[in-house]
């Protein structure tokens, strides 16, 4: 049986989140995957609809969400099914939805010298294998600050400062790229990589997501192989102020 994945696209043009999804669409039917594109956030109004995929691919750079859906994917997620994305898509996505961030595991607040920048991409050694055998590369393209979820597995990194600014007096720091998280039995991938299409369409990059989107996926398999007959029931949903 195809696994099903429901890609979501649209807030900011300036992100080509249409572009992106494409590749997204591209990538997973290459993968083997049943899946529906949508440019409307009423993709998540349906709970157990969200159940029933395996993986959830958002792409909804600011904006405002419901916080019913929010709460829908939520215990999609918990319940197992994989959540993964990039670059503002996902983690510079509602940002008056502090549930959303907590879900994703970090969000945006800056990208100094803004578009243009070139910096280093990092591949650090962890647990994970999901990127064995890639090389550090260089990019030219926003390079994200982020605050992120300390709980974060972090697969890939940057250094900062590189680009003069406030921001350049501190030690300077390794930033997350690429980072895995739990949420319930739910696995989630964030690759910060991707303000435009062509950054995605980059060898590294796009394989980066395709191996990210294919490790979130597996998670629904492997809890209901290891844990049938039981629920999770933390629901980890606060009020979003």
């Amino acid at each position: 049986m195809k696994k099903k994945a429901l890609i979501v696209w649209g807030g900011w043009d300036g992100h080509e989140p249409e572009q992106v999804a494409n590749i997204f669409n591209d990538i997973l039917i290459e993968e083997g995957f049943e899946v529906e594109v949508s440019n409307s956030l009423e993709s998540y109004a349906d709970p157990e609809k969200l159940q029933s995929l395996d993986l959830i691919v958002p792409h909804w750079t600011m904006g405002e969400i419901e916080k019913k859906y929010v709460q829908n994917i939520s215990a999609a997620v918990i319940s197992g099914v994989g959540l993964a994305g990039c670059h503002g898509g996902m983690c510079d996505s509602f940002r008056n939805n502090v549930d959303w961030q907590f879900m994703t595991g970090g969000n945006w607040v800056a990208h100094p010298g803004n578009d243009g920048v070139e910096y280093t991409v990092e591949i650090k050694h962890s647990s994970s294998p999901l990127l064995d055998g890639l090389s550090d590369f260089k990019v030219k393209s926003e390079q994200y600050y982020l605050h992120v979820d300390p709980a974060n597995e972090i697969l890939a990194t940057t250094r900062f400062p590189v680009i003069e600014g406030p921001h350049t007096k501190n030690t300077a720091v390794d930033m997350p790229v690429v980072w895995t998280k739990r949420w319930g039995v739910g696995r989630v991938f964030y690759n910060s990589l991707g303000h435009v299409s062509n950054i995605i369409a980059m060898p590294e990059v796009s394989t980066i997501m395709r191996r990210g989107f294919l490790w979130a996926a597996e998670g629904k398999k492997l809890y209901s192989v290891k844990d049938e007959g039981t629920k999770p029931i933390y629901t980890g949903m606060g009020d979003s102020q």
